[in-house]
C-alpha cells in the first residue's frame, strides 16, 4: 500500500524536515483538512431523525481544535470541570455542552448546574447529591446497557466490569432517588467502549437501551454513546475503515422500530472522541540511536511513553513510517523495535516491526496519534511535553500549542 503520509499529502506540500526543524521533536501534526472531513462525517450519521454529535473531548483537548468542532457545528461532551470551562473559552454555550462526570465533589457538580449545563449522573450516589444541589432540576442518567466492547480490556465502559453506569436492576432506586428530589430525568446515555470495527456490540447496546428508555416515559434525548473504530493497522495490513453507511442502516432501521412503538421521536446523540482527530494527526521523533542487543535491533526515539502512553499501557499498536531528507523510505524490510527516552523497559512505541532500514537522524512519523496522544502526555522522566502544529487547508503550518519549557516544569513547586 502506498505511504499514508504520501497518500494524503499529509504535510501539505511543506518540507517535514523544516517543520521539525522549526519545532523540534517530538512533535504533534495535524491536518486540518482530514479533521474537517472526519467531523463532517460524525455530523451527518443519523440522517433521518434529529441527531447531534456531541465531541468527547477527553480524546484531544487542544483550544484550537476545540474551534474547529465548533466551526462544524458539533456539540461536545465534557468529563470534568476543566474540561467545562475550556469549551466555554473555545465559545460553546451551555447548551452545546453535555456534562458527563464520574465520582465528582458537590463543588463540581455544582459548577456545572450554576452555568445551566447538563449533567449525567452515573450512579445513585451521584444521583443523590446532584438531587440535593439542584432539587427540581433536570438531569441525565447514565446507564449500562448489558454489552461492552473494545480494543482492550482498560477501555470497555458497559457490561458486567465496569465503573461506569447504573444497571437495570437499580433503576426502582434510581426512580426513588429522583422523585425524592424532584428531579426530572430528561435524558439517558450509555457508553460500551472505545474502538470497535464491528458494529454488532453497538447496535445490541443500542437495542437494550432503547428498552430501558421505555421505562423513563416520553424523554428529551437519547445518547447511544461512541467508540467508532480507526483503522490502526492501514498501512501494515491495509486494514478498511469503519463502514458508517452499513451502519447508519442498520441504526437507522432500529430507530424506526422504537420510534413507531414508542410513538415520539426524542433527539438522537452519540459522543465519538477518537475518531474525530485519531487519522488527523502524525507523531514525529527524531532517532538518535540504534543498536544491537541479543541480535535484536532497536532504534532509539524521543518519543517516550510520557508522549505516547498508548502503546505502553494498552499494547496499542501504531503504524510507522521512515521519513529520511524530507522523503518516505521505502526498499527492504527488516525487524526492529522503536522505543523511547524514559527509564522503562516498557518505553516501546513499536515492537518488533518489519520496516525499512532505520538510521541515525531519521525521522519516525507515528500514525493516528491524534487521539489519546497529547492529552494523555505527561512530564514523567522530567521530559518537556511537544508543541503542537495544524498543516492549515491552505497549507501553511500553525503552532496551535507551544513546547514545555523548563521553566514551566518548575513552575508550581515554588509555594
Amino acid at each position: 500500500m502506498r505511504s499514508y503520509i504520501e497518500q494524503t499529502g499529509f504535510f501539505g506540500g511543506n518540507n517535514v524536515e523544516d517543520i521539525a526543524g522549526k519545532f523540534g521533536t517530538p512533535l504533534y501534526v495535524y491536518n486540518e483538512e482530514i479533521i474537517r472531513g472526519n467531523l463532517r462525517r460524525l455530523a451527518g450519521m443519523i440522517k433521518k431523525y434529529p441527531y447531534t454529535a456531541n465531541y468527547s473531548i477527553k480524546a484531544n483537548s487542544n483550544l484550537s481544535l476545540l474551534k474547529i468542532v465548533l466551526e462544524e457545528e458539533l456539540n461536545c461532551d465534557a468529563m470534568s470541570e476543566g474540561e467545562i470551562r475550556l469549551l466555554m473559552k473555545a465559545g460553546f454555550t451551555a447548551d452545546k455542552i453535555f456534562y458527563v462526570p464520574n465520582n465528582v465533589s458537590a463543588d463540581e457538580m455544582k459548577f456545572a448546574i450554576d452555568n445551566g449545563i447538563m449533567t449525567s449522573l452515573d450512579s445513585i450516589d451521584q444521583l443523590d447529591l446532584y438531587g440535593s444541589l439542584n432539587p427540581g432540576g433536570k438531569c441525565a442518567v447514565r446507564l449500562n446497557p448489558g454489552v461492552g466492547a473494545g480494543h482492550h480490556e482498560k477501555v470497555i465502559t458497559a457490561g458486567k466490569n465496569t465503573k461506569f453506569a447504573i444497571t437495570d436492576d437499580q433503576l426502582d432506586k434510581m426512580f426513588e432517588v429522583a422523585g425524592r428530589h424532584g428531579l426530572k430525568i430528561v435524558g439517558i446515555n450509555q457508553h460500551i467502549g472505545s474502538l470497535f470495527m464491528e458494529p454488532a456490540p453497538f447496535l445490541a447496546a443500542v437495542r437494550n437501551l432503547l428498552n430501558m428508555a421505555k421505562r423513563f416515559g416520553r424523554l428529551e434525548f437519547i445518547d447511544f454513546g461512541g467508540g467508532y473504530g480507526v483503522p490502526y493497522h492501514k498501512v501494515s495490513e491495509d486494514q478498511a475503515g469503519f463502514d458508517f453507511d452499513s451502519f447508519r442502516t442498520q441504526l437507522e432501521s432500529i430507530l424506526d422500530e422504537f420510534v413507531a412503538e414508542a410513538g415520539y421521536t426524542p433527539l438522537f446523540k452519540t459522543e465519538p472522541g477518537r475518531y474525530a482527530f485519531c487519522e488527523g494527526c502524525v507523531l514525529l521523533g527524531r532517532v538518535h540511536a540504534t543498536k544491537t542487543n541479543a541480535g535484536r535491533k532497536f532504534a532509539g526515539t524521543d518519543i517516550g511513553m510520557n508522549i505516547l502512553v498508548r502503546p505502553s499501557l494498552y499494547g496499542s499498536w501504531h503504524d510507522c513510517e521512515i521519513l529520511r531528507d524530507g522523503s518516505v523510505v521505502t526498499g527492504d524490510k527488516e525487524e526492529i523495535t522503536i522505543t523511547g527516552n524514559i527509564c522503562e523497559s516498557g518505553d516501546i512505541i513499536a515492537d518488533k516491526r518489519m520496516l525499512p532500514e532505520i538510521k541515525t537522524g531519521d525521522l519516525i512519523a507515528v500514525l493516528d496519534a491524534g487521539a489519546y496522544g497529547y492529552s494523555m502526555a505527561s512530564n514523567y522522566n522530567m521530559r518537556l511535553r511537544p508543541a503542537e502544529v495544524l498543516v492549515t487547508s491552505n497549507g501553511d503550518i500553525k503552532l496551535i500549542r507551544r513546547r514545555d519549557t523548563y521553566e514551566d516544569l518548575f513552575r508550581n513547586m515554588d509555594i
